[in-house]
């Protein structure tokens, strides 16, 4: 908790200083419309998360956002399939993808920016290629599928706000990572393959797998996110569907308190600073600032959360360096 209170603050601000001064952000339909976008964003920002703890980086989020997103109403419009060879093809897709990836960092040893970047190009193309570059969309069908995006609960005594149900399986996720790097060899293997391989292989630490393993629950949950997304939305197009998410999913990681550097994972961080900049973004907004703003504001906090990263791991090293000399 301590490692949240940070952000967990800067939230807590950008909450109060833009119900003062943006007119109806406390509103039940604002509320339950960010609440939605946070938690369909959420579920990105902490597939990111993993690979960031591993001591990687997956720039291709967005354009696995766009092919699973976009393959979805393809499939079940388009061709007619059932919703039961879909749902299970586009994860399966999607896992795919991460191991593609994560074989081709640690058995060639080629870059994780160099191959995510090349996948950012790469699936996209797909599926623009795939669908003659057009629109995707349900026509108004399959109401029951979308349901798992579209759901809300009556919260008593608040009103007209409705809690999404994209909230449940964000918050088993979390859950889930939390459980795993806290309680489990496995998630201690994985930060100790993010603060040092070298050092974690030589332990007898199964480094490449756990980073070929990142990899997978990276994509597995950008392809989940893809399909809930869509789903919201009702129909996209591939030219822009999933644009920049990588940044938010990114930025939401690293303001949330995970190191660029790997080694370092706060699930409850990730959460929050999710949530930060949803709430900036509706800011932006509702204070007639301009939506041209938003990405300035997302790379200036990317830029804050690295700059202050940097600046705590040399305070820590310079404090580590003096107790060392104390001690002698």
């Amino acid at each position: 908790m301590k490692k949240s209170l940070g952000i967990i603050t800067l939230f807590l601000a950008i909450c109060i200083f833009t119900s003062i001064y943006g007119e109806g952000f406390l509103s039940g339909y604002n509320l339950m419309n960010l609440t939605q976008r946070t938690a369909l964003f959420s579920i990105l920002a902490l597939g990111a998360g993993v690979v960031i703890v591993a001591g990687g980086i997956d720039l291709s989020i967005g354009s696995v956002v766009c092919l699973t997103g976009i393959m979805t109403p393809w499939l079940l419009v388009e061709h007619g399939w059932s919703p039961w060879s879909v749902i299970p093809l586009v994860l399966t897709m999607s896992a795919a993808i991460g191991l593609f990836h994560g074989l081709l960092i640690t058995r060639l040893r080629l870059q994780p920016f160099l191959v995510t970047l090349c996948g950012l190009l790469l699936y996209r193309g797909i599926a623009r290629w795939m669908t003659g570059d057009q629109s995707q969309g349900f026509q108004g069908g399959f109401e029951d599928v979308r349901s798992i995006a579209l759901g809300r609960f009556e919260i008593p005594f608040l009103g007209d706000y409705r809690l999404p149900a994209t909230v449940i399986p964000v918050l088993v996720i979390a859950l889930l990572m939390g459980f795993c790097f806290s309680r489990t060899v496995w998630g201690r293997w994985l930060l100790a393959t993010g603060r040092n391989e070298s050092a974690a292989r030589y332990s007898g630490v199964p480094t490449a797998w756990l980073t070929t393993g990142a990899y997978v629950v990276c994509s597995l949950l950008a392809g989940f996110g893809g399909m809930l997304f869509i789903f919201d939305t009702g129909s996209a197009q591939p030219s822009d569907f999933g644009n920049f998410y990588e940044l938010y999913a990114i930025a939401a990681a690293v303001l949330g308190g995970c190191s660029l550097r790997g080694g370092e994972a706060n699930v409850l961080g990730i959460l929050v600073g999710t949530a930060t900049l949803l709430v900036l973004r509706t800011a932006i907004i509702l204070l007639g600032l301009g939506s041209q703003l938003e990405f300035a504001v997302i790379g200036g906090v990317l830029l804050l959360g690295i700059a202050t990263d940097e600046l705590v791991r040399r305070y820590s090293a310079r404090r580590a360096d003096r107790v060392s000399r104390v001690s002698h």
